[in-house]
């Protein structure tokens, strides 16, 4: 190329460009939103996910699947960095996320809104496979280190298993959060 064509090579848009900023400043901002929502709420809750490339995974899957809001407790989880920020590819641009004072004050008002929650764990009853997702969900998912935290876990409605077909006992959260919320996806027909 020669030294002119250079200069007519515009900056390619980067992903975060593409997208409209949705914000979501406080909780009351946040249950407006999923109550809007109707029978299509979708609520994504991470609780203590502490990896910015997990937490940015999984803000990237959730906007792909059109999910309403993630969640996420303020102590012991990692917030919205740079890093996440850019992993999401947009995602963090798309989907409102917000980490609130307390995780199951959240989950027990939105439950009262008629919110389904339902945990993934190796205490899980049923398949992942063998629940119904559709009608307004909440779909929560662990740490990295130690999954599910027995109190949220507690709150859950129904908690599954991903099912396994080795040795190898868990996947990473961002990967859980894929396959649970696409088979949401699946379930809901809009695929």
């Amino acid at each position: 190329m020669g030294r002119n064509s250079v200069h007519r090579l515009k900056k390619a848009p980067r992903h975060s460009d593409l997208a409209q900023v949705v914000l979501v400043e406080n909780e009351d901002q946040l249950f407006d939103r999923v109550e809007a929502a109707g029978a299509e709420a979708l609520v994504l809750v991470l609780d203590g996910v502490q990896d910015p490339h997990n937490l940015g995974a999984c803000l990237r899957t959730a906007a792909g699947a059109g999910v309403t809001a993630v969640i996420a407790p303020r102590k012991g989880a990692c917030g919205l960095t740079q890093t996440a920020r850019a992993i999401s590819c947009g995602g963090a641009d798309v989907v409102p996320f917000l980490q609130v004072r307390n995780l199951a004050s959240a989950i027990r008002q939105f439950k009262e809104m008629g919110i389904r929650f339902i945990g993934t764990s190796d205490r899980g009853a049923e398949s992942l496979y063998q629940t119904d997702l559709t009608g307004p969900l909440g779909l929560v998912l662990g740490s990295e280190g130690w999954g599910l935290r027995k109190q949220t876990g507690d709150l859950c409605d129904h908690l599954v298993q991903i099912p396994m077909l080795s040795k190898v006992e868990c996947l990473n959260v961002s990967v859980s959060t894929g396959v649970c919320l696409y088979e949401v996806v699946r379930q809901r027909g809009i695929i």
